[in-house]
Formats: structure tokens, C-alpha cells, sequence
């Protein structure tokens, strides 16, 4: 075998690796912004159709399958769901729709 067979070889699996992992990369990315915008929907349309106006995270969690944290970064993420500051109890974080935020609980 050539010494320039080998290093055409090397480097082509190099090449080819670094590939790879680029594509699974990007697949992972897009994986996690699909389900971002899957679970944000869920919670948004649950506190849409919740008689209640403010929501606790447990309560969200619970009703739409989902970890505590994962409500809690979807919620802070959302440009459609508020943090209730008026409170300012942090242990029971309550959340609800800016367009809602005004409206009376029923």
C-alpha cells in the first residue's frame, strides 16, 4: 500500500466523521425545538381553555404531563405566558396568558 493511499484514507474518515457529527448535531437541535414548540402549544392552549386565569407550575405540570422544570422553562420561554410578580412567592410560581392577565378568575 502507498503512504499516499493511507492519509487519502485518513483523511477522508476524518472527513466523513466530522460530517456525521455535524448532521447529528443538527438533527438534536431541531429535535429539541420541535418538542419546545409542541409542549409551549400544549401549555398555552391549556391555560386558554382553564377556568382559573393565574396557574401554578404544579398544576400546569400535572395537567399537561410534564416535569415542574420543563413548565418552567417552557413558561419562561413562551413570549405569551407571564410570571405573576405581584406575589413574589417564588415556591408557587404562578403563570398565566398576557392576553388573559387582566381578566377576573371565574
Amino acid at each position: 500500500m502507498h503512504k499516499a493511499n493511507i492519509i487519502e484514507g485518513v483523511i477522508i474518515g476524518a472527513v466523513g466523521g466530522a460530517i456525521a457529527g455535524l448532521v447529528i448535531w443538527v438533527a438534536e437541535l431541531c429535535r429539541q425545538e420541535f418538542l419546545k414548540c409542541r409542549d409551549t402549544k400544549r401549555v398555552e392552549n391549556w391555560l386558554k381553555k382553564s377556568k382559573n386565569v393565574w396557574r401554578s407550575t404544579t398544576a400546569i405540570a400535572s395537567a399537561n404531563n410534564l416535569t415542574k422544570d420543563r413548565v418552567c422553562f417552557i413558561c419562561s420561554n413562551s413570549k405569551a405566558i407571564k410570571l405573576n410578580t405581584k406575589e413574589g412567592n417564588e415556591s408557587d410560581e404562578k403563570w398565566c396568558l398576557k392576553s388573559r392577565e387582566n381578566d377576573i378568575n371565574v
